[in-house]
């Protein structure tokens, strides 16, 4: 690998990692960074996702404070994480290459279109109970499925639904967001080291970017209007989709 390629992958990745911790919108950054570098789309999704494993660890440890007597909760739900992010990773292992090719742009599209109104949807009156626990189980199973097909923006969505099935403080559902999501995109990284096509040479500087935005991410999003930044993330993403889609569909 040459080291240009090298530095780009550490960049991207450090860029992602910071749109991780500020918006839950990695893939944005670091998955056409890939398609950049000439690997294909389906290979391309499968080694970001790998190189992702090592920040929800980061996360779900950084987050142990919060989740402090919810450890039965997490282990509960993050069985149906798992679950999920392995249904998801074969769906996304079984289906026509081309079909990715095709549905990538409309999930970046949605996903960033989700972010511009993720003030408007992270207002949902929250309803625990467990009357509708079968169905909060199966939006938790879906939201898994699509981390580990794709999963740009999931954190945003597992918020919401963690936010409806969890009586708990924000920060307190976010650390618990952290650690599912992590679960259901490490199970998705098994799947995929077993029988995908991951770049391994690819991975390791993606990785350590990834951990290097994570680090310093809360820091910038400390001191950087969440408003604006949320915008412009959410237009770049909009016009990335357009051109992925005008490629993949012309």
């Amino acid at each position: 690998m040459k080291i240009s390629e090298v530095i780009v992958l550490l960049a991207a990745g450090t860029v992602g990692g910071i749109f991780s911790t500020v918006v839950s919108i990695a893939s944005l950054v670091t998955y056409p960074a890939l398609l950049a570098l000439g690997v294909p789309p389906l290979s391309a999704n499968m080694t970001n996702t790998v190189s992702l494993v090592l920040t929800g660890a980061g996360s779900a440890a950084s987050s142990r404070p919060e989740l402090a007597g919810l450890g039965r909760r997490v282990l509960r739900l993050g069985a149906v994480a798992a679950a999920g992010g392995a249904a998801g990773a074969a769906v996304l292992l079984t289906a026509p290459s081309g079909a990715f090719t095709l549905v990538v742009p409309v999930l970046i599209g949605g996903s960033s279109l989700l972010l511009l109104i993720q003030p408007r949807i992270s207002g949902l009156a929250r309803a625990p109970g467990g009357r509708h626990r079968a169905v909060y189980g199966a939006a938790l199973f879906a939201v898994a499925m699509y981390i580990g097909y794709f999963g740009a923006a999931a954190g945003i969505m597992l918020l919401v639904v963690l936010s409806s099935m969890i009586d708990e403080p924000l920060v307190r559902v976010n650390a618990v967001k952290n650690a599912l999501s992590g679960i259901g995109n490490a199970m998705a990284a098994v799947c995929f080291t077993l029988f995908g096509e991951v770049r391994w040479e690819l991975v390791v500087p993606l990785a350590a970017g990834f951990l290097i935005g994570g680090w310093i991410g809360p820091a910038i999003a400390r001191r950087v209007p969440a408003g604006p930044f949320r915008v412009l993330v959410s237009l770049c993403g909009i016009g990335l989709a357009i051109r992925l889609g005008i490629s993949a569909y012309r």
